[in-house]
């Protein structure tokens, strides 16, 4: 845990000499959508390759760069890409940029990921708002020692995705007149997609969209004490009676082609978050 610690405080230190103004917003962005950070007045950017201990992505969509700029007077720290479970990494290897993210003061994370959609309800190309997540992945990057000074032991886990930040991005998407969903988020391990048996059980269980990240990166930052906001681009949608093969190179299709909403949102959210912050 110590070694971990020191990376994750040489990774911060080594952001912090390089950025005029620490960010308050961190902005985590997956499959398809790295480009809903488009809206950024971007100040200085990072190969991940090129800073110090941080993870690689090795999956295709994710382009690996750090952005730290401003979004309606925010600054906002960008990651346009993330890691996950099924590429090797451990969860604390997952979580890693929250941490640094910690150091670096941000207090509100934003997330977004592409998901397949359980709900009948729901069509390809939709955006739900997370409202709540099961965590399906059998990992938890909380497990091992605690580090008190990041946070709790027992991190309460109830409102993980806070109820003000929901409410303020459905208001956002109405204000652009894009129609969003809300549901519930399950994250599973990956990378094979689920069998029909599978989305029966999820869909009983009371998920209503399914992905391969965000659930440990979440629990990272509620550990923290940040406040969290989660978006999932609804890429397609699961009939198990008629199933239907799903293919990468549709779901970054789809995922970019939402994209533009999805950058409107966080747009204007996170104006509102710099409005009360300033206020």
């Amino acid at each position: 845990m110590k070694i971990y610690i020191n990376k994750v405080l040489e990774t911060a230190e080594h952001l912090k000499k390089r950025i005029e103004k620490l960010p308050f917003v961190g902005l985590l962005t997956g499959t398809g959508l790295g480009e809903s950070a488009g809206s950024m007045d971007i100040s200085v950017s990072f190969d991940y390759k090129d800073i110090p201990n941080f993870p690689v992505s090795t999956v295709q969509s994710h382009r690996g760069r750090l952005l730290v700029g401003d979004i309606r007077g925010c600054t906002v720290i960008a990651m346009q890409g993330r890691f996950h479970l099924y590429e090797g990494y451990s969860p604390a290897e997952v979580a890693f940029p929250i941490r640094v993210m910690q150091e670096l003061g941000v207090k509100i994370l934003m997330l977004s990921n592409a998901a397949g959609g359980l709900n009948p309800g729901f069509k390809a190309g939709d955006i739900m708002i997370i409202t709540d997540h099961i965590n399906l992945t059998g990992a938890n990057p909380l497990i091992g020692p605690n580090e008190d000074r990041w946070g709790l032991r027992f991190p309460d886990m109830a409102y993980a995705y806070d109820r003000d930040l929901i409410s303020l991005a459905a208001k956002a998407a109405q204000s652009h007149g894009v129609q969003v969903r809300k549901g519930v988020y399950v994250g599973l391990k990956g990378p094979s997609l689920e069998t029909p048996a599978e989305i029966r059980f999820l869909k009983t269980i009371g998920a209503e969209a399914v992905g391969f990240s965000t659930v440990q990166e979440v629990i990272a930052a509620v550990h923290a004490g940040m406040r969290v906001l989660g978006f999932s681009t609804i890429t397609n949608v699961h009939d198990p009676e008629k199933p239907v093969p799903a293919t990468v190179e549709k779901i970054i299709e789809v995922a970019k082609a939402a994209t533009p909403e999805l950058e409107k949102i966080i747009r204007k959210v996170v104006e509102k978050i710099n409005g009360t912050q300033n206020s």
